[in-house]
């Protein structure tokens, strides 16, 4: 899942993007409210976090304009804590509202609530043919067994599943999940791939993930066992 970071205090961003990588997800920071909301409404982001007291472009301006033609998630995060700021951000459209100084575990707690209510892409599981993943214990299941997987692994399975049927190109996969440009010299892309459908696929039927040459990856349910 990739998080936008909006906020112009280096340390609180600092600390939130590494205790969110280290969580699994990919987090992209950014310290001005233009820089924000270009991203906001140009990139496919699964949830932001948007400081409301922002350099060039306030964060209740940001939420505005965003709430105008996406519905995002946003978690709102600011050392403003007076009630009235709490009503008009929820009332703008914010998901919820967290006052600094913050503990990491509830902030943790709140975005996974906020990616797990509401949001019909971010249901609380997904299912593929007999592939079940549930994200609220972020655990994968095949035909009832347990499927161990890596926060990277999960990561990449959970995006395979919620566009299941797309084929994503190996660009995609990178930047979704590793936060990186794609380099053809790099083999990061299809080396997990292969570990995660040895975990998914190599002892079971029908086949799901597939390579679509020259394009990508999808994961579907096919009437063949063609990879």
């Amino acid at each position: 899942m990739r998080i936008l970071i909006v906020e112009d205090e280096a340390k609180t961003g600092t600390y939130l993007r590494k205790g969110l990588t280290e969580a699994g997800f990919v987090a992209d920071w950014v310290k001005d409210g233009v820089t924000g909301q270009h991203l906001a409404l140009t990139e496919d982001y699964d949830l932001i976090i948007l400081d409301v007291m922002l350099p060039g472009v306030d964060g209740w301006t940001v939420l505005k304009n965003l709430r105008r033609t996406r519905s995002t998630p946003v978690l709102l995060l600011t050392a403003r804590d007076d009630l009235d700021d709490k009503v008009r951000g929820l009332e703008m459209g914010g998901d919820d509202y967290l006052v600094k100084p913050f503990d990491f575990a509830e902030l943790l707690a709140r975005l996974r609530s906020i990616l797990r209510r509401g949001h019909a892409r971010d249901a609380a599981s997904l299912h593929v043919a007999d592939l079940a993943l549930d994200l609220t214990r972020r655990k994968a299941t095949r035909q009832g067994d347990t499927i161990l997987l890596t926060a990277k692994e999960f990561a990449l399975l959970w995006l395979l599943m919620r566009r299941h049927g797309e084929i994503l190109p190996r660009s995609t996969i990178a930047s979704q999940v590793w936060d990186m440009n794609f380099d053809s010299d790099t083999n990061v892309v299809d080396a997990a791939i292969r570990r995660v459908r040895a975990k998914v696929d190599d002892n079971y039927e029908p086949k799901l993930i597939h390579t679509v040459r020259g394009m990508g990856y999808v994961l579907e349910e096919r009437s063949s066992a063609s990879r």
